[in-house]
């Protein structure tokens, strides 16, 4: 997809020809202790997370007037100089926040080595670079938080953060409300530790139902492999609430852009 405001998706490009040992910005010793890390800057302007920042600097794709950064620890008052790829990086404008409802059969991701479905075969072409507030699996749907901002997605992301995600579970097997409450104590499942889930029981049809289930960790795979733990096993996953954001109605493959107003609201809450 494509960024309108940077003018490109940041791709690497190869170096033909005899590589030349090029000039490289200096370490942050020397430069002024004040300002923010480049990674924390790029990542908060929506280039991309601060783990993606530190590979294209290792790759050597981002300079500072002209000079390779070689360190994501640089300290920098501000993107004045920076390119990446060759092009100048604006100042990061107001992070924007969007629903959108991932459909089953699609990873959350930006490209796959196997060639592989991902969420951008369907979210718009024209529509300015987004990132996903964590994942959903291949096989999971429903809402999937995308932001411009990469510094509000660390913070979403984030498990002392504390923000809720509500999941429906679709189930076949044994249960009972009582056994899903204990859930609420913790469990530990293959030596991993699962704090505090608070399931429901929803409507049963012989042994198969539906369970709902509100944690704040999102760990990988939590839910999935809780129930299976549990000895059900699950036919569909949706998440249909991220913190104060619900999927509603929103069709499958679409996106809706969240009102400032909310967003700035929940941000000063999160602080």
């Amino acid at each position: 997809m494509t960024d309108k405001e940077s003018g490109k998706l940041y791709k690497a490009t190869p170096t033909r020809g005899a590589k030349q040992e090029p000039a490289r910005a200096k370490p942050p010793e020397a430069h002024n202790r004040e300002g923010q890390r480049i990674a924390k800057l790029l990542a908060r302007a929506g280039v991309a997370s601060r783990r993606e920042i530190e590979r294209m600097i290792s790759e050597e794709r981002i300079a500072l007037n002209g000079v390779t950064v070689d360190h994501p620890s640089l300290l920098l008052k501000n993107l004045t100089g920076i390119t990446v790829d060759g092009q100048a990086v604006s100042e990061p404008s107001p992070a924007k926040l969007f629903r959108f409802h991932k459909p089953n059969g699609y990873l959350t991701a930006e490209r796959d080595p196997a060639g592989r479905k991902t969420i951008y075969d369907v979210i718009p072409d024209d529509m300015e670079r987004v990132m996903p507030i964590g994942r959903l699996d291949l096989n999971t749907e429903g809402l999937l938080l995308m932001t411009t901002d990469g510094e509000f997605k660390r913070e979403m992301e984030l498990p002392k953060t504390g923000v809720e995600r509500t999941y429906r579970a679709r189930t076949f097997g044994d249960i009972t409300q009582n056994q899903l409450e204990e859930l609420y104590r913790g469990i530990t499942v293959e030596g991993m530790h699962y704090g505090p889930i608070e399931a429901n029981l929803e409507r049963r049809t012989g042994r198969n139902q539906w369970i709902e289930m509100t944690l704040t960790e999102g760990k990988n795979r939590e839910v999935r492999r809780v129930l299976e733990h549990l000895g059900l096993k699950v036919s569909r996953l949706i998440r249909t609430r991220y913190g104060p954001f619900v999927l509603g109605d929103l069709a499958k493959g679409e996106i809706e852009a969240v009102r400032q107003h909310d967003l700035v609201a929940f941000r000063k809450k999160l602080i």
